[in-house]
């Protein structure tokens, strides 16, 4: 982890209750700002319902208006772009996030279905969320049935692709969501690349062709060959470089803490995202 004086004073990825977080936004913000966090963004899945929340609780810590759109780009399955600085009133994007959660909600549906189908009992009261992930399906399978599983085995044995329960998302793809986040106002940056994917630097080169304004190349499990790696393709391809520690809750496995990433020496560039 980072020297609390050396820390980054921005984190620019965070959950709340409104997707897969712990914590409610203003909850969040409280944290953030205890730590030491100035900038912030609340990008909870799919919903900008949180924002103005966090806005309310923000006192002396910028908070950048964002989302995180869960995207489909060929083989794979389940990419992340971050729509940063956009309008989170927009009424067509209000619109358009409601549809992209009804896909959401559609693929939980359908892979508790299947579980059910193999003999587990799943609450439907448990996956009642505005947007559900795959985390909510997970803790509702530990805790209606006696697994002596970790929420990572149930992840790894029945809820990613190739497993005969996993169902794929259908929209949007990485090309949509960059024109969703521009049409609001936004920048759009893909999410922690080599969380998602073992070589990230073709996916890269192909979504800054379709618009993409940044990489988050600076992210809690990020080594510092991959974010030498993202941070040199960044400035090669005029995209901004942003960071975070993915915070979903104190009580999270891995994403617990903020300011929990390293700059490794280099300079991040947030472009507008620092502009009064």
């Amino acid at each position: 982890m980072p020297d609390h004086e050396t820390a980054p004073t921005f984190d620019l990825q965070s959950h709340s209750t409104y997707s897969d977080g712990a914590l409610a936004p203003a909850e969040v913000v409280k944290l953030a700002r205890d730590a030491g966090v100035r900038v912030l963004a609340l990008t909870d899945h799919d919903t900008v319902d949180g924002v103005t929340e966090a806005v309310s609780a923000s006192g002396d810590v910028r908070i950048v208006p964002a989302v995180e759109l869960s995207s489909v780009h060929g083989e794979h399955e389940d990419l992340h772009i971050l729509g940063y600085g956009l309008d989170h009133t927009d009424p067509t994007l209000l619109a358009t996030l409601a549809d992209f959660r009804q896909d959401r909600i559609r693929r939980i549906l359908a892979m508790a279905e299947k579980l059910r189908e193999l003999g587990f009992t799943i609450d439907p009261a448990r996956l009642r969320h505005e947007s559900p992930g795959r985390p909510h399906l997970a803790a509702a399978l530990l805790e209606d049935n006696d697994l002596n599983l970790t929420k990572n085995e149930v992840f790894a044995k029945y809820l990613v692709p190739g497993t005969p329960t996993y169902v794929g998302r259908s929209r949007p793809t990485v090309k949509q969501a960059i024109e969703v986040i521009h049409a609001a106002g936004g920048l759009a940056v893909w999410a922690h690349p080599y969380w998602d994917v073992e070589q990230a630097e073709g996916a890269l080169r192909e979504f800054a062709v379709e618009g993409l304004d940044g990489v988050e190349a600076f992210y809690i499990t990020h080594t510092e060959e991959q974010t030498r790696h993202l941070h040199a393709l960044a400035r090669e391809l005029g995209l901004i470089t942003t960071g975070s520690a993915d915070f979903h809750g104190p009580a999270h496995d891995h994403f617990n803490r903020f300011r929990a990433f390293h700059l490794y020496g280099l300079e991040p560039d947030l472009g507008r995202l620092l502009d009064d």
